[in-house]
């Protein structure tokens, strides 16, 4: 129990810190946003730099939720915690990959100031190709990852009553709300980064927050072992006693 307990306060630290992280990484990136992003990245190169550190944090940690919850979720099924695991591991894969575009995107940007690229339309196209590539990265393949690998750990969870049914549903809907918002962005319906997006991303935020939190205080309720029905039948049949008689008698 006291293991099962430090896993629950464990995945429920880890959780915040992925939140936190990712989050805070945003106002740090918010030069990318800009419409001389090249000019703006260059000017703002350390804050920037701390952006990807912060992404580069979620990162690690968003496998490591995964794998603090394995030995939990495996009680439920050994596909579905592997599968967990795994789809944690690209979502994690995909933020580091969106942390050295960034970077990648410094270098690029003091070159650009440097070299007075603003004469030099290449160093826009270039920029522009690793913009794109990483908004990909971190509105689309990110949160499919995310999407499906949270998916499979609600529904051990709903399933095994983990944590209260309410707070498992919560976690499935808000993973199917992003999992939406990855399509639509894919599918050009909706911009990245758009209110939309955050709209449907909002409970998903939210209910991981309200989980670590109840992880951290609760812990996990470990469902009780099925008594041995094998043993139970034994202990269930009459004990025959021979009788002065040599028949066996029911005691």
């Amino acid at each position: 129990m006291v293991t099962e307990r430090r896993r629950a306060v464990v995945a429920g630290v880890l959780l915040i810190l992925a939140t936190v992280s990712s989050l805070a990484s945003a106002p740090f990136l918010a030069p990318l946003g800009e419409s001389d992003y090249l000019t703006q990245i260059a000017a703002h190169s350390t804050q920037v730099e701390m952006g990807a550190l912060l992404a580069s944090v979620a990162a690690l940690t968003a496998p490591a939720i995964a794998v603090a919850l394995y030995p939990v979720v495996r009680r439920v099924g050994e596909a579905r915690a592997v599968g967990a695991v795994a789809f944690r591991i690209v979502e994690g894969m995909s933020y580091l990959a969106s942390a050295m575009l960034v970077l990648s995107l410094v270098t690029l940007s003091q070159d650009y100031v440097t070299t007075g690229g603003a004469a030099q339309p290449q160093y826009r196209t270039v920029g522009d190709t690793v913009l794109s590539t990483y908004r990909v990265l971190g509105n689309v393949a990110l949160l499919l990852a995310f999407s499906v690998g949270g998916l499979l750990y609600y529904l051990a969870f709903y399933e095994a009553r983990l944590v209260p049914r309410w707070l498992s549903a919560w976690g499935i809907l808000g993973v199917l709300a992003l999992l939406v918002a990855a399509v639509l962005v894919m599918l050009h319906v909706i911009a990245a980064e758009s209110a939309t997006q955050l709209a449907l991303a909002a409970p998903i935020g939210v209910q991981e927050m309200v989980l670590a939190v109840w992880l951290i205080i609760k812990g996990f309720a470990m469902p009780t072992p099925a008594p041995n029905r094998r043993h139970e039948v034994i202990r269930q049949q009459p004990v025959q006693e021979m009788s002065s008689t040599g028949r066996s008698v029911p005691r």
